[in-house]
């Protein structure tokens, strides 16, 4: 998917290379190794404005698009790597059983991370 590609090559621009992209319509996952120089926050930041630009580029039909305000991020140790590469992989499989929100809020909950309802999808 074009999408994915431009993605990579903003990843690989900051030094953060794209071990794999994939996703459905209503997300997208991304696993990558993080430069020791670039912060989260900056990272999600120039992937989401550099792709919202070539998105808008591509169509008139697209010139409202912007991606939702938040975001996850998880670290993942490198004796999971493959694991983590296998889920994101099979994505569209996956979320034919479970919705994507679902198992994010089942994610949430097992990890002991708090979050709010009402920041989640917006």
């Amino acid at each position: 998917m074009d999408l994915y590609s431009y993605m990579a090559a903003i990843l690989k621009n900051l030094g953060c290379p794209a071990i794999i992209i994939n996703g459905t319509p209503d997300h997208i996952h991304i696993l990558c190794n993080l430069s020791r120089t670039i912060s989260i926050a900056h990272l999600i930041e120039e992937v989401k404005k550099g792709t919202s630009k070539w998105i808008k580029s591509k169509s008139h039909s697209y010139q409202k698009f912007q991606w939702q305000t938040g975001y996850g991020v998880f670290s993942v140790s490198q004796s999971k790597m493959m694991t983590v590469k296998g889920y994101v992989e099979n994505q569209k499989e996956h979320h034919r059983m479970q919705s994507f929100r679902e198992e994010y809020r089942i994610f949430l909950r097992e990890y002991g991370v708090a979050y709010d309802e009402r920041y989640v999808w917006d």
